[in-house]
This record gives structure tokens, C-alpha cells and sequence, in this order.
């Protein structure tokens, strides 16, 4: 039966070999990541209420955009489990333009990706800073587009219905609940796990289709075509906000890549790089998918797409 296997194996074509190890390291690289991000949402969902959420958040919507810029620091998180998170931030009424500034700047501005992109450019800050106020202006545009300008839905309409139908299920379980402290944490983590093992299953088939979409892409697009348009700064730009989206790597390991480019690209370009892959790659793409609307979806990548074009050529 094994050589049967290797004998297969040996048959099939080489580029073939090369999409599922490009797969299989996507993959294993991202399923913890992702893991980590469903138990922070089994958590956020067990022990965060609307309540707390008041008491927190500024009531200014610019200060909230601020802080959900902030967070990162506080709570990193790469951006292959991080969509799980802001989904239910918004299902427990944290306001949308703090749960994307969230989002889209805590994959790049936690201490191991500054470090890393630190290491990556020969213990240069130039690097590390650029990426890192690139990420903020991002997050702070689609807060305030969010904020004051967009009226479409987010969620999709069946999350929302079933998000209320498990708001108004846990309520009455509390007003019922005459058990020990000790049965009611023993219940609530529990309740941790069961949803925590629910989204990681969800939300792993969307990595897997995203995984192996992205592992064709790098096999078989044609790199070196992609490398020769980069000739101008407008369209070297274009060309690594392609690679971002089509390699999507992981925020931790991605500025090695980037640095490798540098000499072909120019600084402009590469920093467009290191901001827009965390942000929007097929991955993550996909797992948005699952939660919120295709329309929302696709004017906030346009909107992000823009800014940080914008961004790459001014630098």
C-alpha cells in the first residue's frame, strides 16, 4: 500500500507537489492562529456583555476608533484568527468602527510583528514605523467612513437573528440560575468550549478553501510576468498589493518576504506590501464571508485598497 502511495505520489505533476506543500505550510501556520482566535471569542461571548461594552468604550466615536487602534498592543493577534473576534464584538454591540479599526491594525501593530519586521530589514525602525502608521491611517479612514458615512448592513441577516435568539436564551438561563458560583463557572466554560469548538469548525473550512486558493495562486501565477510590471512606482505598487492578497501570509513572517523585494520594488511599494497583506488576503477574505455582507465586504477592501496605495506612493 506504501509504495503504491509513493508511486502515485511520484506521478503526479511537480507543480502539483509544490501547491499542497505551499497548502499544507499555510495551513499548519494558520489553524493555531485561528484556534486562539475561537477560544478569545468563546470567551468575549461567555463573559462580555452589552453592558460592559458601554462602560468601556469612549462615548466620542473618534476616541473609540483610537482605542480599537490601540488594542493590538494590548491584545495581539494575527490576522488568521482575528475575524472570529470582531464578529462577535459587533454581535455584542461594540460599535463597527472600533471592532474594524481592531481588525485591521492588530495583526501589524502587537509587539512580535514590530519586532519582527524589525529583524527582517537588518534592525532598521524605518520599516517597522512605516508599516506601523501605515496600519493607523488605515484603521482611522474605514473608522470614520464606518463611523459617520456608511449606512448598509454588516452582519448577514441570519447571524443577526441568531445572535438575538442566543442573547434573549442566555438571559433567561441566568434569571433561572439559583446554582453555586462554583456550578455557574464550571457552566460558563463550558459554554467557552462548545462555542469555541463550533467557530474553530466553521470558521476551518474557509481557511481550508482559502488555503488552497491561495496555494494555486502562488504556483501558477505567473511571478516573473508580475515582476516585470513593476517598472513604475504606480504600478509596483498595484503589482505587491496583488502579491499581498494572493500569497497571504502570515503577519509574523511576511516582512522576511518583503524585505527580499526591496531591491526590486523600491520602499514605497514594500511598505504597501507589509500594510495591506494583514488586511486583505484570501483567508480572511473568506472567513468576512461566512459573517458579514458581500457588498460591506467588497467597499471596505476597495476603501483599504485605495488608502494604502495612496500611502505606498507618498512614501
Amino acid at each position: 500500500f506504501i509504495k503504491k502511495v509513493e508511486y502515485m505520489l511520484q506521478s503526479l505533476p511537480n507543480s502539483v507537489l509544490q501547491m499542497s506543500v505551499i497548502f499544507l505550510s499555510i495551513v499548519i501556520e494558520a489553524l493555531p492562529f485561528v484556534l486562539l482566535g475561537c477560544l478569545i471569542s468563546g470567551a468575549l461571548q461567555v463573559f462580555l456583555t452589552p453592558e460592559r461594552v458601554t462602560k468601556i468604550l469612549p462615548k466620542n466615536k473618534l476616541a473609540s476608533i483610537a482605542m480599537g487602534c490601540g488594542l493590538g498592543v494590548f491584545f495581539p493577534s494575527c490576522e488568521c484568527g482575528i475575524v472570529p473576534i470582531v464578529n462577535q464584538f459587533v454581535k455584542k454591540d461594540v460599535p463597527v468602527y472600533t471592532a474594524f479599526a481592531f481588525m485591521l491594525t492588530a495583526p501589524i501593530v502587537n509587539p512580535i510583528v514590530i519586532f519582527s519586521t524589525f529583524i527582517a530589514f537588518g534592525n532598521s525602525a524605518k520599516f517597522a514605523f512605516l508599516r506601523v502608521l501605515g496600519s493607523l491611517l488605515v484603521a482611522m479612514v474605514v473608522g470614520v467612513w464606518l463611523a459617520y458615512f456608511s449606512k448598509q448592513e454588516i452582519l448577514k441577516t441570519q447571524l443577526i437573528t441568531a445572535s438575538e435568539d442566543t442573547h434573549q436564551g442566555h438571559h433567561h438561563g441566568h434569571a433561572h440560575d439559583t446554582g453555586s458560583e462554583k456550578r455557574k463557572w464550571f457552566h460558563q466554560i463550558r459554554h467557552l468550549l462548545q462555542h469555541s469548538i463550533d467557530e474553530f469548525f466553521d470558521t476551518g473550512r474557509y481557511l481550508i478553501i482559502g488555503g488552497l486558493i491561495a496555494a494555486a495562486m502562488q504556483t501558477y501565477l505567473p511571478t516573473g510576468m508580475m515582476l516585470t510590471l513593476g517598472s513604475t512606482k504606480f504600478l509596483a505598487v498595484l503589482v505587491m498589493l496583488v502579491l499581498a492578497l494572493t500569497m497571504s501570509l502570515c503577519s509574523e513572517a511576511d516582512a522576511f518576504i518583503g524585505s527580499s523585494l526591496l531591491s526590486l520594488f523600491g520602499a514605497g511599494p514594500v511598505v504597501g506590501f507589509l500594510v495591506f497583506g494583514p488586511m486583505v488576503d484570501i483567508k480572511n477574505l473568506l472567513m468576512m464571508k461566512r459573517y458579514f455582507t458581500g457588498r460591506f465586504i467588497a467597499t471596505m477592501v476597495g476603501l483599504i485598497a485605495v488608502v494604502v496605495s495612496i500611502y505606498a506612493w507618498v512614501v
